[in-house]
């Protein structure tokens, strides 16, 4: 799915070719979340990457610069019982980057992602560029750092998603907004005339009918009273192998003019997403 539109630069994760065999069963559970924030007063990205597998977890935290380039990559090996609380210190920018983490005590849901009880920090210069978890109050003391001036801002989500004909996620589309359950549904086996629908709080929001002549394409929705263009690319499902993937995008905007010189064929970067607010992408694998 290489010319589907991603907003996520070289260093991040790289997908599975969706022609492998297990493809499905090795990306099932990856959540990446890019954030933007400042280092020495100038923009950054930092992607933090959540994996899991059936024998372990791991975590893995990459910083980029307003221009795409790696300032510093950082990958927290598997846990299993171990490693679930350190810190690590690198060189970025001439200063000392320290990440901190504590999963000692976090509990986790079906995903990757662990849903309390927890920290992740990331230290630059002495001043918090960027806190993940619930646990504040330990960070801070941890790692002796100062708040920011301004908070990172999460931009990006990039998913897999796994199921046979329904393929769901939580989403917030904007800051201090709902939370919202999202659905796609997909039934393509056996079908003369399959359809695409998608729900948000399971009330249906889009629905694409001749599926197979309009497998990939783009629909503007409102989600709490925002445009979100949503872009599909399933022509892996119609006509690709079995164990293809399905892409989906769902991208908020400040201006509904912004998305309209944009398509389904282009490739979206950190640079490229400056005042687009957030985008979900979302790779739907299905279930064997």
């Amino acid at each position: 799915m290489r010319d589907f539109p991603s907003c996520f630069g070289e260093n991040g994760v790289q997908v599975v070719d969706s022609s492998s065999s297990s493809a499905g069963k090795t990306v099932q559970n990856l959540v990446s979340c890019v954030y933007r924030t400042q280092l020495c007063r100038r923009s950054c990205v930092i992607t933090v990457t959540w994996s899991k597998n059936l024998m372990s977890q791991g975590l893995s935290i990459g910083i980029d610069d307003s221009a795409n380039r790696s300032v510093c990559k950082v990958d927290i090996k598997p846990w299993l019982f171990s490693k679930r609380k350190g810190s690590k210190s690198l060189e970025a920018e001439n200063s000392k980057v320290d990440i901190f983490w504590d999963l000692s005590a976090a509990k986790f849901g079906s995903g990757p992602e662990p849903l309390e009880g927890f920290y992740v920090a990331v230290v630059f210069d002495l001043e918090m560029v960027l806190l993940l978890g619930d646990l504040t109050k330990e960070a801070y003391r941890k790692t002796s750092a100062s708040p920011p001036p301004s908070n990172a801002v999460f931009i990006a989500r990039r998913e897999h998603i796994y199921g046979k004909n329904v393929y769901c996620t939580k989403a917030q589309f904007c800051d201090n907004g709902q939370v919202h359950d999202i659905a796609i549904e997909c039934e393509t086996v056996g079908l003369k005339d399959p359809s695409l629908e998608i729900r948000i709080d399971k009330k249906r929001v889009m629905q694409v009918k001749r599926l197979g002549w309009k497998f990939r394409g783009n629909q503007t929705i409102l989600v709490d009273g925002l445009p979100v263009e949503v872009f599909w690319d399933v022509h892996n499902w119609l006509f690709g192998t079995p164990t293809g993937n399905a892409v989906f995008m769902f991208q908020t905007c400040i201006s509904a003019e912004k998305l309209l010189p944009w398509s389904s064929s282009q490739i979206f970067r950190e640079s490229e997403l400056q005042g687009l607010g957030f985008s979900l992408i979302l790779y739907a694998w299905k279930d064997e």
